[in-house]
């Protein structure tokens, strides 16, 4: 065997590198070579004190500046919860499921902490937690819709009762989907009738499912406590008096109270409607001004007479069995209102000296107009004289000074070379499109000699003798054409806007508010057409022109001022409809939001709005639904438009808001500082016999608030599209668009377009049956369809104050006459 002749290495790691030599005193020649003309620059130095490199000692010391300043906010945010006299937390017992029960939750909650305690069943129950040092305020809510959502606004904590043998159901679920929306401060879940599962060790089981189902709504929720435990009924109460309550944005900018008592003052006389009537609870949020006007519940917004404390009475220690109770005997008076106090118009003085819309100029009445309006002008309305003179055909290359050489039109057959490549490419044939053969498509006899059309001689020759057909062919293809396109709202989708006019219907006159436009995002709109259609008091809504300038003043007044928070309170009310004290229950819960300056005055209102795509119908425009915005409620009938922004703020309306979209909702209502939560609702189809004196509500849409503005431009838009009956080239006769030659005269100026992309203008007009020829930018295919865009403003409504029993099942309010056409799928939905 022979030797083997490799060798062996051993690996490089134990070999040393030394570093290159260094000169400690380098000369100036040697450091300019190292830089070679380099300039150093300040852009990566760290200027800023957060991007300097800090030492340990000053980390240490930012560390404990940032931990002060929470802690600060901390005592700030739970001094209002602080002493016996401090505010109660609120605590709202929300049962999910049917066979839970709210008061008896709340009776083991007690009993945890203060064995062998009672409290009644009805209306809130305010307890002093000695262990804690707290006093916290029960407040039950039953299934009800809107008494769940009035009692959680105002909430600190929401605990929902789960049940773990009932489903939660669509009730239960658009509970919580509307508790949601609003917005929710701290939430805790314990589940009710745990015992009732045997064998025990499926316990955790049911405990795993039901935390599982409540993180699908919000993921921060831990852990599922058990009722009928008093180890986990106190740990909750601990909780609940030691957890600092995050608010919600909404509300903590604004004074609010949960009311504990309603007086109503005595009527001095049986014809009296209105009175006086006082409000007790205590102060939470910023400071409460008398000043500004106070939102109760669903009754409206009323002037405060006076504010007098409510404190509850102490006790003080004298002997070691004797005790002092020190009540006042007559209120103090805390705050009055005083010239600065907000009135109760909701619009702005009426201006005597307004412009007389109706009064237009001679040049401008519609009897003297030609045509319609494109973009800011009214083309074909002047004089013959001003207007420019026809084109001609003139050699590439030709300036204005060559042009007037040439006379007449006898350049007319001169082209480039590229012009006579572009018509080698096209066909010579004529294309009929499913369409009889009419008198005018025979071929011309050679001796005959017929007017020109035109100055030029005309690319179409059989369009210049062209005869209209017979009513009764014209009326079958007519119907045969239109019975071939789908109705409701899937038209709506697939064909949007697009209308059909009945042949015995005048465009001009039916169409006489609608517009051209070149381009909807970029043209100018031209707002002097719509004063004579614009709303009554329109000019007297309120008008913001620096809206985030505005909302700072407003937000910023209220941080001065005012009965602080925590204090206990009875608001007297004046002018206050007597009526309400037929219909106010007790036992409902009942709050009061300040409102800040201006939050009364009526403007235009635009809210985001999206339809979720679990949805079965789309939404029609206009459609009457109940409006949750903050603190107030509304009926509204809103006008759908697209979202985004436009130099020229026109939006397109939309007739329909289909599952998934998203789009803007706009109304006339009283201005609400800042982004709300908005929520949108319709009647449900099928009410309870629960709460047969309240109908159901189904929770539709969410949304937010947007920037007011009622310049805010919404633009119905129309298409009216033709049948492209003969092709030549780039030249169409197009048919069914009009149906007489003065509608094809008085659009005329507008732009054509097809479906595939083509752009093309009318060239004149064929026949009184409304066919017309028309040029296009290319050629146009024989299943395109010729259309024309026209467009309108039209105008927000007003939103009405929401009462219990205003909705009704039949929806007649919210039906659509003559603007929207639904399906009978969407009607009977509604209707339902």
């Amino acid at each position: 065997m022979a030797p083997n002749t490799e060798q062996h290495h051993h690996r490089s790691t134990t070999k040393l590198s030394h570093k290159p030599f260094k000169s400690r005193h380098a000369t100036k020649s040697y450091i300019k070579a190292l830089t070679k003309g380099k300039v150093e620059s300040d852009r990566g130095s760290r200027k800023t004190p957060h991007q300097q490199v800090m030492s340990k000692i000053d980390r240490r010391n930012q560390a404990k500046q940032i931990r002060q300043i929470k802690q600060k906010e901390n005592v700030k945010s739970t001094s209002v919860f602080a002493g016996h006299d401090g505010a109660p937390r609120l605590i709202a017992v929300l049962p999910l499921c049917q066979d839970c029960d709210a008061a008896l939750a709340i009776q083991k909650l007690n009993q945890s902490v203060i064995p062998d305690s009672v409290l009644p069943t009805n209306g809130p129950l305010r307890v002093r937690v000695e262990r804690f040092g707290q006093s916290v305020l029960y407040v039950p809510v039953g299934r009800d819709l809107i008494s769940a959502m009035n009692a959680c606004r105002v909430a600190d904590f929401i605990i929902f009762l789960l049940s773990p043998d009932h489903e939660v159901g669509e009730d239960g679920e658009q509970l919580i989907r509307a508790i949601e929306g609003q917005g929710v401060s701290n939430v805790l879940t314990m589940v009710q009738h745990l015992d009732m599962i045997q064998p025990p060790k499926k316990q955790p089981q049911v405990i795993a499912s039901l935390k599982s189902y409540i993180n699908h709504f919000f993921p921060n929720q831990d852990k599922v406590h058990s009722v009928d435990s008093d180890r986990e009924c106190a740990n909750v109460i601990r909780s609940l008096c030691t957890t600092t309550p995050k608010g919600v944005g909404w509300r903590e900018d604004r004074s609010w109270m949960l009311i504990e008592e309603v007086k109503w003052s005595q009527r001095h006389d049986e014809s009296d409607v209105h009175g006086g009537v006082a409000l007790t609870g205590v102060v939470r949020g910023k400071g409460l001004k008398s000043n500004r006007l106070l939102q109760v519940g669903d009754w409206g917004h009323f002037q405060i007479e006076r504010i007098t404390d409510a404190s509850l009475p102490t006790f003080r220690k004298r002997k070691a069995d004797e005790m002092t109770v020190d009540v006042d005997e007559k209120a103090k008076v805390l705050e009055t209102p005083d010239e600065d106090c907000d009135d109760l118009d909701e619009l702005a003085p009426y201006d005597e000296v307004m412009t007389d819309h109706d009064d237009l100029a001679a040049s401008e009445a519609p009897s003297k107009r030609k045509g319609a309006l494109l973009d800011d002008h009214h083309y074909f309305s002047d004089e013959d004289q001003s207007m420019p003179p026809p084109p001609r055909k003139l050699p590439p290359g030709t300036s204005n000074y060559q042009s007037a050489w040439f006379l007449g039109d006898d350049m007319s057959d001169v082209y480039s070379s590229d012009s006579d490549r572009d018509e080698t490419l096209d066909s010579n044939i004529d294309v009929s499109i499913a369409a009889p053969p009419l008198p005018q498509d025979e071929p011309l006899p050679s001796n005959h000699v017929g007017d020109p059309t035109e100055t030029t001689p005309s690319e179409y020759p059989q369009s210049e003798a062209f005869l209209n057909p017979s009513p009764t062919d014209e009326a079958r293809e007519l119907s045969a054409y239109r019975s071939s396109r789908k109705t409701s709202a899937e038209e709506d989708r697939e064909f949007p806007d697009e209308i059909e006019l009945h042949p015995n219907v005048l465009a001009r006159e039916r169409l006489s508010r609608y517009r051209g436009l070149r381009s909807l995002k970029t043209s100018t709109w031209d707002t002097s057409e719509d004063a004579p259609h614009q709303p009554q008091d329109y000019d007297r809504l309120l008008r913001i022109p620096d809206y985030k300038a505005a909302r700072k003043t407003a937000v910023r007044e209220a941080l001065v001022g005012g009965v602080p928070a925590g204090k206990r309170v009875s608001i007297h009310l004046r002018k206050v409809p007597l009526s309400l004290q037929k219909t106010h229950d007790p036992s409902s819960p009942l709050s009061a939001f300040s409102l800040l300056r201006h939050e009364h005055k009526r403007t235009v209102i635009h809210t985001t709005i999206t339809l979720p795509s679990s949805a079965s119908e789309p939404l029609p425009s206009k459609w009457e639904l109940l409006i949750q915005i903050g603190s107030r409620r509304f009926l509204i009938n809103p006008l759908f438009s697209q979202s985004g922004n436009a130099p020229n703020d026109v939006h397109k309306y939309l007739r329909f808001l289909h599952p998934g979209q998203t789009a803007v909702a706009s109304f006339i209502a009283p201005v609400t500082w800042g982004s709300i939560p908005v929520l949108f609702f319709l009647p449900s189809p099928s009410p309870t016999s629960s709460t047969a004196n309240r109908p159901q509500l189904h929770l539709t849409a969410t949304g937010t608030t947007l920037p007011p503005s009622p310049t805010r431009t919404i633009a119905k838009r129309i298409i009216l599209t033709g049948h492209p009956y003969k092709i030549h080239k780039k030249l169409v006769t197009v048919r069914y668009m009009f149906f007489n030659k003065e509608d094809v005269e008085w659009f005329k100026a507008l732009r054509l377009w097809t479906k595939r992309g083509r752009q093309g203008f009318v060239k004149e007009s064929l026949g009184t049956h409304g066919y017309f020829k028309a040029v296009f930018d290319g050629r146009v295919g024989p299943m395109d369809a010729v259309g024309v865009s026209l467009y309108k403003r039209v105008w927000p409504r007003g939103a009405r104050v929401w009462d219990a029993g205003m909705i009704e099942g039949d929806g007649e309010e919210g039906k659509v006459q003559g603007e929207v056409v639904m399906s009978d799928a969407v009607a009977s939905q509604q209707l339902r």
